[in-house]
């Protein structure tokens, strides 16, 4: 039940469109990825989120493996159900948040601002998987490549990823060696487990290497000789705009390009802006509603920072042209107002918002690549 198509490949770069068909539906590419990281997001219900026409949620392991617990979600029918939600859903594998267990962030790690953390979260790291402490209770937790896929499988996402070691920006080239073979020994074993029984579920491998192009190319050559449905590619790929897409041109070059690719972590507008030429399909970023939490509004020309005062007396939309829901019933003055009174309609109302702007503007990227015009 699962396939890609390529639609239209840009005359102009290697940007393309297409479509990935899953058991819940259709995603067009490329397309921006929402983050919900407790099968939520935040201050949005799933129906809300579904009209604004978000084709594929981001949802992670890690945090529903603790709370709910994988066994509930089973129990309630599979993720789909549980938060009721129609449409397609991906989860990663818990290896991202076990490592922002140690290194403070994985968003600042990958901008090459993570230190070492010495709290004792992260126990231990072996061949076999990884002990941790759980963040809610303090409890003991091994996660391995097994127990990450069979999480996935109970929680029944339609795209999931193999467990991951994501290094940090500053290993040396001996150990960031040591780490992306563990890594492929990770996600070859998760393969495995998932293979047995597929579930209509889709694996994408993760291409792994930190900043050295020897090792991405050797990621990218052992894992596009195993069965994935799709790549993804994670970890520090640099430390600005520049070293990242300098990265991602060499990485894509050696992933297949008959199957779907997926940036992790990565969703800011300047960063889809530069990468989309390059053939990257999906994004994933919780920036647009982490930003609406903090009063930052999303528009073509220049954000709207709301609480500032110009806002007080200003009764027009955020967007004149916007057709949110927010923009059709509510002044940037009323919102400036919520804000500033700490109204809890404010983060609902802004992240509507920025989720809509997002989305429209993923759209208007593919019109541009089919008519050749990025």
């Amino acid at each position: 039940m699962f396939k890609f198509e390529i639609v239209h490949k840009s005359k102009k770069s290697n940007a393309r469109v297409g479509k990935i068909y899953t058991p819940h539906g259709v995603i067009d590419t490329p397309n921006f990825v929402a983050v919900g990281t407790n099968g939520s997001i935040k201050a949005i219900d799933s129906k809300m989120v579904e009209s604004l026409n978000l084709q594929l949620m981001f949802c992670n392991t890690y945090h529903l493996l603790l709370q709910p617990g994988s066994d509930v979600i089973k129990k309630a029918g599979g993720i789909h159900k549980f938060i009721n939600r129609n449409m397609p859903i991906i989860t990663d594998s818990g290896g991202f948040q076990v490592f922002s267990l140690a290194y403070g962030g994985v968003a600042n790690e990958l901008k090459s601002k993570g230190t070492k953390k010495s709290d004792g979260s992260v126990l231990k790291i072996t061949d076999d998987g990884v002990t941790f402490r759980s963040y809610r209770d303090g409890s003991k937790m091994l996660l391995t490549p097994e127990i990450s896929v069979q999480a996935q499988k109970d929680i029944g996402a339609d795209i999931i990823i193999p467990f991951d070691e994501l290094p940090p920006y500053h290993m040396s080239f001996k150990d960031l060696k040591i780490s992306l073979d563990r890594t492929h020994s990770w996600e070859k074993r998760s393969l495995d487990y998932h293979l047995k029984n597929r579930n209509n579920q889709a694996m994408y491998a993760v291409v792994h290497g930190g900043i050295s192009k020897e090792l991405r190319e050797k990621s990218a050559k052992y894992l596009s000789s195993l069965d994935f449905d799709g790549y993804a590619i994670g970890g520090s790929v640099g430390k600005n705009l520049i070293e990242m897409i300098e990265m991602l041109k060499f990485t894509m070059n050696n992933i297949p390009q008959d199957k779907p690719n997926h940036l992790l972590g990565i969703g800011d507008i300047k960063s889809l802006d530069l990468s989309i030429p390059e053939g990257i399909d999906t994004f994933d970023s919780s920036y647009p509603t982490k930003a609406a939490r903090h009063g930052t509004l999303l528009c073509k020309n220049k954000n709207i920072k709301i609480t500032k005062s110009i806002n007080i007396y200003n009764n027009s939309p955020i967007d004149k042209s916007c057709t949110c829901y927010t923009c059709k019933n509510y002044s940037l003055s009323y919102l400036c107002h919520l804000f500033k009174a700490k109204e809890l309609s404010a983060y609902t109302l802004s992240s509507i918002h920025n989720l809509h702007f997002m989305i429209n503007y993923m759209s208007e990227i593919r019109e541009k690549i089919l008519n050749d015009e990025i």
